[in-house]
């Protein structure tokens, strides 16, 4: 059974807040300017000193880290369901001991709420503030703090931005002169290496442990959309995700996010983000407030040794064969078919389907690439001008702590509509807008009766063709109410979202 760490946290968030009764206040990151940040982190890549004799103590080197390590504390509001009816409720006799699902004038009670609290780390990668943490830890959180180990001292957290396709989180805290840590190159990591982990297990303060790196380039677990753990036997539990995963020298290596557990607590088999795949996305989320995503355009699936031989492709040779291509997509316009078996990209050789994904998804829209395929079993080679990925989650750049007034549509996932997606939920050509590809169940949007497959074509009286405008218009709506006009199901109708009967 594959576990993500916030699976577990419930509990143990809720044991480690009774015991140090922390306050939680909200934040709000400020964008009035339209120029956004650059941050600057410090960056050791020289390789390891792997000849020299295993030392002794590791102390001097956690007395180096545990400072840039920090614990986070968030709190959301939870809707509690009633309980489906069941024929008891008839009895006098079990009403009187459990109460009544029904109120004194025989109107069905209203689910409560309550506030839920977890726990998880962070990592202070800047002096002044900024802190990289897993986006699970953080994700649907209304209240963010961050504490220091050592002093105790907390700080309201903003977020600045989140991927949950990576699992990647930002926060930014109002502080000077904070022990920032040093990052190391972590495609330079060998199976071998030594590795400590630093976070806060359980909410039961600052704890290390130490193992070694099990594995790099794991992935296929499910858990992410961009998957290259680095895997580790360094014990890693409930409250240890988005902490610190350093080499023998302190310098990170990865953040831990995830074990693979019977029991819910550790085995020996953890999984870290890669410290180059975290920075990359830090990056552009600090400066320009979104992932920007290099996309192709192609259906893809790994090469098994049948369909090599169907398609002609030599048993030493490995790839990704290209099953269906979007409308007017990058690798369409290049001239790339269905059948062809992608096995080079920018000269690099091509794994499989998920090492395409990955060295896709690290480059930016407009980048020109060379690819080279087999097709037929001749080399072909193409030069495609990527375009950028159209799945966007409305309002998810500001998606902060006490934001959720000026989110339009929270929760609501779009996408531009492709000739799959017309074909699976039959959608006419004359239609235009943003195809909503996923609905959180808890909110706004899914009580006003928004679902999977349906076409947004206005927001608040504003016409939207395609993902990238339902975005833009989104974010300047300025009331809590808002009108969306869609198509569902053969026929236009409008509701309104009250963002202020939010969950």
């Amino acid at each position: 059974m594959k576990i993500t760490l916030k699976k577990n946290l419930v509990i143990a968030a809720l044991v480690a807040v009774g015991a140090i009764g922390w306050v939680a206040a909200s934040g709000r990151f400020d964008r009035s300017e339209n120029k956004r940040p650059t941050v600057s982190v410090t960056v050791n890549d020289s390789p390891l000193e792997r000849q020299s004799k295993m030392s002794a103590s590791f102390s001097p080197v956690v007395k180096k880290v545990a400072p840039s390590v920090v614990n986070v504390f968030t709190t959301k509001t939870v809707r509690n369901p009633m309980p489906e009816i069941t024929p008891f409720f008839d009895d006098p006799f079990f009403r009187r001991f459990f109460g009544s699902p029904f109120g004194d004038d025989g109107e069905r009670r209203q689910p409560r709420t309550f506030k839920e609290r977890s726990l998880g780390s962070g990592v202070i990668v800047t002096k002044d503030g900024y802190i990289l943490t897993n986006n699970h830890v953080v994700d649907g959180a209304d209240e963010i703090k961050v504490a220091r180990d050592k002093d105790k001292k907390q700080f309201t957290a903003k977020v600045v931005g989140r991927d949950p396709r990576t699992d990647i989180a930002v926060l930014k805290i109002d502080a000077k002169d904070l022990p920032s840590i040093t990052f190391a190159d972590s495609d330079r990591i060998e199976v071998g290496d030594v590795v400590l982990a630093l976070g806060n297990p359980f909410g039961i303060g600052q704890t290390v442990t130490m193992g070694i790196v099990s594995a790099t380039g794991r992935g296929g677990m499910g858990i992410e959309d961009y998957e290259d753990f680095i895997q580790t036997d360094a014990a890693i539990n409930p409250g240890n995700s988005g902490g610190a995963l350093v080499d023998a020298e302190g310098r990170l290596i990865g953040l831990n996010t995830a074990i693979l557990s019977r029991s819910g607590g550790s085995q020996g088999v953890g999984f870290a983000i890669p410290a180059n795949l975290s920075r990359s996305v830090m990056d552009q989320l600090i400066e320009k407030g979104k992932i920007e995503r290099g996309f192709l355009g192609v259906r893809i699936k790994d090469l098994t040794p049948e369909l090599a031989r169907q398609f002609n492709v030599p048993d030493t040779t490995s790839g990704a064969l290209v099953t269906q291509l979007e409308d007017r997509s990058a690798a369409a316009e290049a001239g790339v078919h269905s059948g062809d078996v992608i096995i080079e990209l920018n000269g690099t050789p091509v794994k499989d389907r998920r090492n395409l994904q990955l060295m896709v998804g690290r480059l930016a829209p407009g980048d020109k690439v060379s690819l080279k395929v087999l097709r037929d079993g001749k080399e072909k080679s193409f030069t495609v001008t990527l375009k950028e990925m159209p799945e966007q989650r409305l309002a998810s750049a500001n998606n902060e702590p006490g934001n959720n007034e000026s989110d339009a549509l929270n929760g609501v996932t779009v996408g531009d509509i492709d000739s799959a997606a017309r074909s699976q939920f039959n959608i006419p050509d004359r239609v235009k807008g943003a195809l909503i590809t996923d609905v959180d169940a808890d909110s706004a949007s899914y009580e006003a009766g928004l679902r999977p497959g349906d076409v947004i074509q206005e927001i608040d009286h504003k016409r939207v063709t395609n993902a990238a405008e339902a975005v833009e218009v989104s974010k300047h709506v300025k009331t809590k109410q808002v009108l969306v006009r869609f198509w569902s199901r053969g026929g236009s109708d409008y509701v309104v979202v009250d963002e202020g009967k939010s969950k």
